[in-house]
């Protein structure tokens, strides 16, 4: 059906027009809408990049502690985002973020009150902004699974190098990063889709705001469908949206799928 209303200029109402491919043309040829498809490309760094190589880090290090406490407090905590209702890890984003929020409180502490601001309502800084609690909302999942991935690895192996003289850095390139190649296939895949995907974080916090600096095509599709009644035009939007998502996901499997089997 979504499909079908994107050959249509429809107000969700009244009769519909055939509209053939214009919607199409316009999602690429209007800057507004072809900029939140941008804003969303630029999401993956923050909401992949970032928390697959930092949950490799933490994996890596909590694999090593795994018999104390404090391996069981950090896997804790680092998850515990991901449980966090995201309408609520919005909300007390753009408490921190804000101009009197903590963040700007802790800079003013250390002397660096020049560089603060209000990070979410900020042109240059809205996005990253968002960026940032997107990784932090991941982070957890990303370590959990690469943390049972190399708990699947043979200990043996790495006795095997530490006799061969290898250190700590030579085991993780060597060993656990080549065994772990489903695991960080699944996390970019779950993280890239999260970014292209996006809605809730960035509507509690900045509702794609100031202007149009952190709209993202899932917020925009909602503007267009819910607020302007162009329901052909969000529907060609979510249909673009669609096969992004599966020409990003579909290299990632085949890229990190298992070679052997």
């Amino acid at each position: 059906m979504t499909v079908q209303y994107s050959l249509y200029s429809w107000d969700g109402i009244g009769v519909a027009t055939w509209n053939g491919v214009q919607n199409y043309l316009r999602v690429f040829t209007d800057p507004d809408l072809f900029a939140a498809i941008l804003n969303a490309l630029k999401l993956i760094v923050f909401f992949s990049a970032v928390p697959v190589m930092l949950g490799l880090a933490i994996a890596a290090t909590i694999r090593r502690i795994a018999a104390s406490r404090l391996a069981l407090v950090a896997r804790t905590v680092i998850f515990l985002p991901q449980v966090i209702p995201l309408v609520a890890a919005g909300i007390t984003w753009s408490w921190l973020l804000s101009s009197t929020g903590l963040v700007n409180q802790l800079l003013t502490a250390v002397g660096l009150e020049g560089i603060t601001r209000a990070w979410l309502g900020d042109f240059s800084t809205a996005l990253p902004a968002v960026g940032v609690i997107g990784a932090w909302v991941l982070l957890g999942l990303c370590t959990l699974l690469l943390l049972a991935g190399m708990s699947k690895i043979d200990p043996a192996l790495y006795e095997a190098a530490r006799l061969d003289g290898a250190g700590p850095l030579r085991e993780f390139f060597s060993i656990t990063l080549p065994s772990l190649r489903q695991e960080i296939g699944v996390c970019v895949t779950v993280t890239v889709v999260a970014a292209l995907a996006s809605f809730d974080i960035v509507y509690i916090s900045t509702q794609g705001g100031p202007g149009n600096a952190s709209m993202v095509p899932g917020l925009e599709i909602y503007y267009l469908a819910f607020s302007e009644r162009e329901v052909g035009l969000a529907s060609a939007l979510a249909v673009v949206l669609t096969v992004l998502v599966i020409a990003c996901a579909l290299p990632i499997q085949w890229l990190t799928r298992d070679r052997s089997s």
